[in-house]
């Protein structure tokens, strides 16, 4: 059986990194990708190729479409077909809307939203060509209901639930799905900013009692990209615990 292959965008640490792990050991060639935690992402592929799986790293910032070209075209060089596509690299911004600067607003969403924008563009063709292919976007259940002090980042991934569901529709006739997880409080180093109080009380105002993990999010990706999610598309999965 042919190997699938799969690039997954911020693969260098938290649900990126859970997501190749998991994808790996599932038997798809994975691309990792980076923008500036290059150590780990090297860590990462190393620690993967030496269990003996097909793996490579590639380096790009998101929010710059030649990079983000020149990314999907080395993925190709290597791997020869791109089956998965995974838009996960994100960043965070916390603070009243009033103190955000123009900067600090065109830096979030360059790579919460364009970036998401320029990696679908950079495997459109490939995969229309092919009639077939997965697009799985992370998002957050802030792009669902909007969080206070957290607006940008929530007007970002509300964008990328937007472009989910419309290019779900775009791409359908070409047999393409392109789904959307959205996770809730998830234990990974973005959220550590939070002290641990706080995610204390986080943990506590979820149904199911716990913070997510890494891990419980790339299992719902590892399930939207297999043959027994093939009918499902435009969906927006909440990974939340409950939470909303």
């Amino acid at each position: 059986m042919e190997q699938k292959t799969v690039l997954i965008t911020g693969a260098a640490r938290g649900i990126g990194a859970a997501a190749a792990r998991t994808f790996a050991a599932a038997g798809y060639a994975v691309a990792i990708h980076y923008h500036t935690s290059e150590s780990e992402a090297l860590a990462l592929a190393d620690a993967l190729t030496a269990a003996g799986h097909t793996v490579m790293t590639v380096q790009a910032d998101l929010s710059d479409p030649e990079q983000v070209r020149q990314m999907v075209d080395n993925v190709l060089d290597n791997f020869c077909q791109l089956d998965i596509l995974i838009c996960n690299a994100g960043r965070s911004w916390t603070g009243l809307l009033c103190d955000m600067s123009d900067r600090e607003w065109r830096t979030l969403m360059g790579a919460d939203l364009d970036g998401v924008f320029y990696c679908c563009r950079a495997v459109y063709r490939h995969m229309v060509s092919r009639k077939t292919g997965r697009i799985l976007t992370v998002s957050s259940m802030w792009g669902r209901s909007g969080a206070s002090c957290e607006a940008a980042y929530s007007a970002a991934k509300a964008g990328v639930i937007g472009l989910t569901q419309a290019l779900a529709k775009e791409l359908g006739p070409s047999g393409i799905t392109v789904n959307c997880v959205a996770p809730g409080v998830i234990d990974t180093q973005m959220n550590a900013h939070l002290g641990p109080q706080a995610l204390h009380e986080l943990a506590e105002e979820t149904p199911l009692g716990r913070l997510g993990t890494p891990e419980d999010v790339a299992s719902t990706l590892l399930f939207l990209a297999s043959p027994e999610a093939a009918f499902l598309t435009g969906q927006v999965i909440g990974v939340d615990g409950g939470f909303l």
